[in-house]
């Protein structure tokens, strides 16, 4: 078990937490506890100190985690230890371009490998630019994930079209954050998608609860939940990890 295909192999859930938030030894305990809870992939947040996609719940984190001393090659060190107890559990990453290009795209894709992952979200790399990434990505063995969004438009069947692991579908304009309503048709938006590609497609933006993330598992492969987890980091820091499991499995339950 390992691959996009085991992921999807029913309605995904797929969880994303920010590593070193509120430290590092939190993060490995909050993931055995996501995994344990019966999520399908988890999305590990590299913290970046400018992340234009992010609400303020995960721009919080990202600062927290910074002022912990987080650094990519701790994450690193940290997935090693998560990897001696699920050596097989889907992971990707999910950060900006500049950690990555920073790091070097060569030196991170080989440690990404090294460490089992599966691939990379990227929300700040456009359509025109993910070859260069996805190059080096590609000889390691690691996806970069596209993200469509309600403004993607008439460049939806190009994105669709150079599509790999899963398509992460941005539920709403703007940043991420929990939200109470969907404003945009978004299963007219899969079924576009769908007449492009098979890549699976997930839902993610703004869904908070198990009543949302079963509507969004309808109409899709499967549904992408962040801030309403980092949120739980943010109220209950080091002692968050019951609180987490209970909520990933609230979800797991919901759209299963």
């Amino acid at each position: 078990m390992n691959s996009f295909k085991d992921v999807f192999n029913k309605k995904a859930f797929i969880a994303f937490i920010t590593a070193g938030d509120p430290n590092i030894e939190a993060t490995e305990l909050f993931i055995d506890k996501m995994i344990e809870a019966g999520t399908s992939l988890i999305e590990i947040g590299i913290p970046f100190s400018d992340p234009i996609a992010e609400g303020s719940v995960i721009t919080k984190a990202d600062i927290r985690a910074l002022a912990s001393g987080t650094t990519t090659d701790k994450i690193f060190s940290m997935l090693k230890n998560v990897r001696i107890k699920h050596p097989d559990f889907p992971m990707v990453f999910m950060t900006y371009l500049n950690p990555v290009f920073s790091y070097g795209y060569d030196r991170f894709f080989k440690k990404a490998k090294e460490l089992n992952m599966l691939g990379i979200i990227i929300p700040d790399l456009p359509i025109e630019e993910k070859d260069e990434v996805a190059i080096v990505a590609k000889k390691y063995d690691q996806e970069v994930i596209s993200l469509i969004a309600p403004t993607s438009d008439d460049r939806i069947e190009k994105i669709a079209k150079k599509s790999n692991g899963f398509i992460y579908l941005v539920s709403s304009m703007g940043v991420t954050g929990m939200r109470n309503e969907f404003n945009v048709d978004l299963e007219k938006m899969v079924n576009e998608i769908r007449r492009h590609t098979n890549t699976k497609v997930a839902i993610g933006f703004g869904i908070s609860n198990p009543e949302q993330a079963k509507k969004m598992a309808s109409i899709s492969d499967g549904v992408i939940v962040g801030s309403a987890i980092v949120k739980k980091v943010e109220e209950y820091g080091i002692n968050a990890a019951n609180y987490i499991y209970d909520f990933c499995k609230s979800i797991v339950d919901a759209i299963n």
